[in-house]
């Protein structure tokens, strides 16, 4: 009830009213002065109560009606003013104000009408802005996909390739000398058994890269758990592990992450030659610290050849996407440490020390 007395009908009743009230004082203290002045004969106390009254119950009715009568244009000009903001606010932007005129409501219909038209405009560059998208992450992904094949295709040629090619040369000159040189055929066999762990180690490591990038539902450190358990059961290295309780943080961090732990644990597989592992993952202070470790025969990080490694680029790379910090420790016959930095926003019951 109070709602619709505020309304602008209601509003325009009050205005008269009003009105009328001013007027009405107005014309008492006018006939007042007059009587108490001058004293006319044909004014009395009796006329001018009289008078009154009967201007105010005739100018009631008229404020009543003239009220209702004359706010009846303006509500219904609202109203559709009050239908059309409905329609644009549910994307419905070609609805327009049809009404020419040159007062307030007309100009905000127009305005109204000039705000549709940009909205419309701005959905359709939006839905091209998207459609863009869409392509623009197509190609990017075919792209990916095309230089990690590349990548892929280089490295067999380079490694498994090679070493399965001197397996072949070795294994022929071999059964050439058993009979004629034996002894010498026992060394050479030596040597094939290691060329062929060195391959075997090679495509664990390149079969370690097509894992998939998603964690498959589970949360990081149980993906990593299972990334490790999977190469303690192929491979002879010690996998120790650290690793905080934490819950899921982003979906982005989780993936950097967990490929920045498997580029590293490919590279220990290709290179390093170690017998121990050390995963590290702590979070603390809302930051994720990340220390991987082997014992493993080392190499000089300022070697241009070190500083262009395809894998310890791509793990720098990952880390500073998500603003974090990537610095790596290694000399010969030393090892290998890794450690990274990243800032987190994680509640303090998102984990548990």
């Amino acid at each position: 009830m109070i709602q619709r007395l505020s309304s602008i009908r209601y509003t325009y009743i009050r205005s008269h009213l009003y009105i009328l009230f001013l007027t009405m004082i107005t014309l008492l203290a006018f006939l007042l002065a007059l009587y108490i002045l001058f004293s006319p004969p044909w004014l009395t106390g009796v006329s001018i109560f009289v008078f009154l009254i009967s201007y105010f119950i005739i100018a009631v009715v008229f404020s009543i009606y003239i009220g209702f009568k004359a706010s009846g244009k303006l509500k219904t000009r609202i109203d559709y003013l009050s239908v059309l903001i409905a329609q644009l606010s549910r994307g419905n932007y070609t609805t327009k104000n049809y009404e020419n005129g040159h007062d307030e409501v007309d100009r905000i219909g127009e305005e109204l009408n000039e705000l549709g038209k940009k909205m419309q405009g701005q959905v359709k560059s939006l839905q091209r802005l998207a459609d863009e998208k869409a392509e623009y992450a197509k190609t990017a992904h075919k792209a990916a996909t095309i230089e990690e094949r590349q990548r892929l295709a280089r490295d067999l040629h380079d490694a498994v390739s090679q070493q399965l090619f001197a397996l072949t040369m070795m294994s022929q000159a071999t059964i050439r000398l058993i009979e004629r040189n034996p002894k010498k055929a026992t060394m050479q066999m030596k040597e094939i058994a290691t060329t062929a762990l060195q391959a075997q180690t090679e495509m664990r490591a390149l079969l370690l890269h097509l894992r998939p990038v998603r964690l498959s539902g589970d949360s990081l450190p149980v993906g990593i758990k299972q990334l490790v358990q999977e190469l303690e059961q192929k491979s002879c290295i010690d996998f120790k592990m650290n690793i905080d309780n934490f819950t899921r943080l982003s979906e982005t961090t989780e993936e950097h992450v967990f490929r920045i732990v498997q580029e590293s644990l490919s590279n220990t597989l290709r290179h390093a030659e170690a017998t121990e592992v050390l995963i590290e993952i702590k979070v603390h202070k809302n930051e994720l610290f990340i220390h991987i470790a082997d014992n493993g025969k080392g190499f000089d990080p300022t070697s241009q050849q070190k500083i262009a490694s395809y894998g310890l680029k791509t793990m720098k790379e990952r880390s500073e996407e998500i603003g974090g910090t990537f610095a790596i420790r290694s000399k010969d016959s030393e090892g290998t440490h890794i450690d990274i930095r990243i800032p987190l926003q994680v509640r303090k019951d998102e984990f548990n020390d």
